[in-house]
């Protein structure tokens, strides 16, 4: 186990697996379930770290794929770690690129049991990625967990397929706990399987042999109807240990981070809420806005008279209307302000709910007044 690294559970839901807890971190202690904030090239896109700490952020990611081509790993290490570098205070997290395996198809060779080559898309440059140098790239930029390099395999994808993809995932994860050298970063290993309930089962299990720090469920969002999603999520939360951390990763709506902290998930991430931000969509406690729509140009009331952040203490959604029309940069970070805050209160809410055993009563409230729907 990485020193300072552990996970408390504090309490856990009586009507549901829902749990509270504390995640212990070199660079700070953080209450769980929570929601990440993601900052892919070591900034959260419009936002700066001073912000996110005054939302309450915990965990910040960075992506190591990114990191590596710019402004590359050696440069983030010599800054003295990616917190340094940013300026972020808290802990965070790098991703391996496994994701990128699948994202990234048009930019990348065939997948081989030594690792993946990518192209530069600015420069042209091949880059290779393996289980070693992957270890080795996020030991460079430094953060307080690491994930395993997996291959994140395409959905729909065949039995035959998915069985190669699982083993490889497998032999992989033992290639970066051997390649792992600093005991000041705790390392994740990362569940495959698509909606295969035997695979789901077989690739937790031997991964959960292996010495990890956490276990990810990977593979979601990827794509898949919302129920598969679900589904997974049923057919591996089982198979992780209590005493660890659980982590789904790609997510950040409202219904998929309920159901994962009612099965037992304690993190969550996701591009979502300033991705939308971006284009002027709204997470509120009524539910999605599109801020651009001619009926809040005269609406001079706060964007969520139930939030606490600093975009609907301070601004009205005509103003919000008026910035996000012409197209004005501060009209982006006050959206991106709201939608992170609202995420990060929601989870401190469920924290709470989660303490006073009536989660799933919080959660069907919650849902109810944000108009359930796909994507919400």
């Amino acid at each position: 186990m990485a020193k300072k690294f552990y996970i408390e559970i504090l309490h856990q839901d009586k009507n549901s697996s829902a749990r509270y807890g504390l995640l212990h971190t070199p660079h700070g202690t953080v209450e769980l379930p929570m929601f990440m904030p993601v900052g892919t090239q070591a900034t959260v896109k419009l936002l700066s770290p001073e912000e996110l700490v005054q939302m309450g952020a915990g965990v910040v990611l960075a992506n190591t794929y990114h990191l590596a081509l710019r402004p590359g790993s050696k440069v983030v290490k010599e800054a003295g770690g990616v917190q340094k570098f940013m300026n972020y205070p808290g802990p965070m997290l790098t991703d391996s690129g496994g994701y990128q395996v699948f994202s990234l198809t048009k930019l990348r060779d065939e997948i081989t049991e030594e690792g993946v080559t990518f192209k530069d898309p600015l420069s042209g440059s091949k880059h290779f990625f393996s289980p070693e140098s992957v270890i080795g790239l996020e030991e460079d930029i430094g953060a307080d967990i690491i994930m395993a390099f997996d291959e994140c395999a395409p959905y729909p994808a065949s039995e035959k397929y998915m069985v190669n993809s699982v083993n490889r995932t497998i032999r992989w994860a033992k290639r970066c706990l051997n390649a792992k050298t600093r005991d000041d970063q705790a390392m994740f290993g990362i569940v495959q399987g698509g909606d295969f309930a035997y695979l789901r089962q077989y690739c937790a299990e031997e991964l959960t042999k292996l010495p990890f720090d956490g276990f990810s469920i990977g593979g979601t969002a990827i794509g898949e109807p919302r129920i598969t999603e679900y589904h997974e999520v049923s057919l591996t939360v089982p198979f992780l240990p209590y005493d660890k951390p659980r982590y789904l990763m790609g997510i950040g709506s409202l219904d998929m981070m309920f159901d994962g902290i009612r099965k037992g998930v304690d993190m969550f991430d996701c591009v979502l809420p300033t991705r939308l931000a971006r284009h002027g969509t709204l997470m509120t406690s009524q539910g999605r806005i599109n801020i651009k729509n001619a009926r809040y140009e005269k609406d001079f009331t706060p964007l969520d008279p139930d939030c606490d952040c600093y975009c609907c203490k301070n601004y009205t959604r005509a103003y919000l209307h008026h910035l996000m029309k012409c197209e004005e940069g501060f009209g982006g970070r006050l959206c991106s302000i709201h939608n992170i805050r609202f995420l990060i209160r929601t989870m401190e809410q469920a924290r709470e709910a989660i303490k006073n055993d009536r989660f799933l009563e919080f959660a069907s409230e919650r849902l109810a007044a944000f108009k359930t729907q796909r994507g919400c």
